[in-house]
C-alpha cells in the first residue's frame, strides 16, 4: 500500500498543478510550448488553453510569446512564471517529505 494525492494551487478554481508545471519545465528546455506539447503527447491547442486558464486563474503571464521572424516564434517562461514554477516544486518536494512521514507513522504496523 502506498500514498496517493495530487497539489495544486486553488485561485477561484484549480489555478495550478502537476500539468501546467510539467508544460513551463519543458517549454523552458524546450523553447517552444508546441515542442512542450508534443514531449507530452498532448495537443498544441490543449496545452493552450490549459496554460491560458491557468493564467487567468493566477492573474499574470506564465509565457512570453515569440511570433515568427527569421527564426521562427517560440515561448519562454516569463519571469514570473518562473518563480511560480520554482516554489511549486519546492513545495511539493516538501510535501512528499512530509506526507510520506505521516503514512509511515500511521500506517507502518499495517500489514
Amino acid at each position: 500500500m502506498r500514498l496517493a494525492y495530487r497539489v495544486w494551487l486553488d485561485a477561484g478554481g484549480r489555478a495550478f498543478g502537476e500539468g501546467p508545471a510539467a508544460l513551463l519545465s519543458l517549454v523552458q528546455t524546450e523553447g517552444s510550448l508546441s515542442r512542450a506539447a508534443a514531449h507530452m503527447g498532448m495537443s498544441y491547442n490543449k496545452a493552450w488553453r490549459t496554460l491560458r486558464a491557468a493564467e487567468e486563474r493566477l492573474g499574470f503571464s506564465l509565457l512570453e510569446r515569440r511570433v515568427g521572424g527569421l527564426r521562427g516564434g517560440g515561448s519562454q517562461v516569463s519571469p514570473r512564471g518562473e518563480e511560480l514554477l520554482r516554489r511549486y516544486q519546492a513545495l511539493l518536494a516538501d510535501v512528499d517529505r512530509d506526507l510520506e512521514g505521516l503514512f509511515r507513522k500511521h500506517f507502518s504496523d499495517w500489514p
